[in-house]
């Protein structure tokens, strides 16, 4: 066992005896009421009010809403997610750490416009491999080739836009189907009620522009187009030799050297066409604010605060982050938390779920549901499997790693917002931002504090 991980089993097993937390099987749940047993320490209490009395609701909040609604959309490789880490970068200056910016390469994106002979546009996205047109564009017929299969299509595709929806086979074999009978692009509308247009998974390169529609999207051009027989303009360009980045702020103590290490991660990128207040500029935000707090107390760890970009479309940044840490900073790090959508404002997001890749407990939900009880957290706190965020990324190199996540107990839902254009401000909750802020900030100051 190394040095580190050793330190940090020492103190996972301190406090399991101190809270009487069981480990669970996978995807169960533990209520704080019956994991926590510890007697309170008036120490600590005073160390958790030391942060409780520092962070400020209305300052989370005012963050939060620069990030959604003042820059907005902030996808990978886009103005929007630089302007995000410019943002992040010039608050964590201002609060007198030293910041590093890791760029990366991302993988090339497609976008693409989608216009009605009248003039209406209709939102696509446009999935990885998809090809590009030509300057111009494409301005077709279209043609309705219903579900894409090889049945579907007949000499009078060849030369037209093939519309079809989602369903019965993949996307790839859609695809594949129409290129077969001569088509010159694709258009593939989803079969659910999703609020944003269909992003299909195709498996690789293909040879003609694909785009993906909403359901609405799609039957509101079989009626008004295809029943019409009326034309499209479809046009779709590739955004090459991209790059995302991670703002990292680092404080290490006073004396000494080689500190362990405790890493505070949210990702700031957000879907296309989501403001993403919740998903993510609540986690970043609220990791702002915790680090405010904690820039000047005495601490006898290293802290860092990572916000990473590119989460969406893949956990890449944080992937990178770990993958650029050396193997002794590996065995000095004890503990990530991890913030998503922990500001949701949905009535039935009542518990904080604290996701670990195995379900199983650690130092992060050790100290976490020790914090809670002593601060009195109003909400349940909720042991869980689940990957799906950044947590992955240092689960997957060794480090103990959590996800704080808001959901619906026993379901484990997230609010009906996730990853659509109502994802606002008008959905964030500044009590529950504010309870995020103490219970992360009060646990990490518990690791750190000297």
């Amino acid at each position: 066992m190394k040095k580190g991980k050793k330190r940090s089993a020492v103190l996972l097993t301190t406090l399991m005896l101190t809270s009487g937390l069981y480990v669970t099987p996978a995807g169960f749940t533990v209520p704080v009421e019956a994991a926590v047993k510890n007697v309170v320490n008036p120490s600590s209490m005073a160390f958790d009010q030391k942060v409780i009395a520092r962070v400020n609701a209305d300052q989370i909040f005012e963050d939060l809403r620069y990030l959604a609604d003042t820059i907005g959309p902030r996808v990978a490789g886009t103005e929007g997610e630089q302007k995000a880490a410019d943002f992040i970068r010039e608050k964590l200056q201002s609060y007198g750490y030293q910041v590093e910016t890791q760029e990366f390469s991302i993988p090339n994106m497609g976008v693409g416009h989608l216009h009605t002979s009248d003039g209406k546009e209709v939102a696509v996205t446009i999935p990885s491999g998809s090809a590009a047109t030509n300057s111009e564009g494409i301005t077709s017929f279209l043609y309705d080739a219903g579900l894409g299969k090889l049945e579907d299509f007949t000499d009078e595709a060849k030369g037209k836009i093939a519309l079809i929806s989602r369903g019965e086979i993949t996307f790839r074999a859609k695809v594949d189907n129409a290129v077969a009978a001569g088509a010159t692009a694709v258009l593939i509308y989803d079969n659910g009620t999703q609020l944003t247009p269909l992003n299909p998974s195709l498996g690789g390169n293909v040879s003609i522009p694909v785009a993906g529609l909403t359901k609405a999207s799609g039957e509101a051009l079989l009626r008004d187009v295809v029943e019409q027989n009326k034309t499209v303009s479809f046009e779709v360009t590739l955004l090459e030799n991209r790059k995302s980045q991670n703002i990292i702020a680092t404080r290490t103590p006073n004396k000494g050297e080689n500190h362990d290490i405790v890493h505070v991660s949210a990702h700031f990128d957000s879907v296309p066409f989501a403001p993403g207040a919740s998903d993510n500029a609540s986690g970043t935000a609220v990791a702002l604010e915790i680090a405010k707090v904690l820039k000047s107390y005495p601490i006898d760890k290293e802290v860092r605060f990572v916000f990473v970009g590119a989460e969406e479309i893949g956990l890449l940044g944080s992937k990178y982050y770990v993958e650029q840490l050396s193997e002794d900073e590996v065995s000095r790090s004890i503990a990530n938390f991890n913030m998503d959508m922990v500001g949701t404002s949905w009535e039935n997001a009542t518990a904080i779920y604290m996701n670990t890749l195995d379900g199983q407990a650690n130092i992060v939900t050790e100290t976490a549901i020790a914090t809670a009880e002593r601060i009195g957290t109003p909400s349940e706190l909720v042991l869980y499997q689940r990957g799906a965020s950044d947590h992955v990324s240092f689960h997957d190199a060794g480090i103990p790693a959590v996800n704080f996540i808001r959901r619906e107990p026993g379901t484990a839902s997230l609010e009906p917002y996730y990853h659509t254009p109502l994802d606002t401000t008008q959905h964030i909750s500044s009590e529950r931002l504010k309870e995020a802020g103490d219970l992360v900030g009060a646990s990490v100051y518990q690791l750190i504090k000297k």
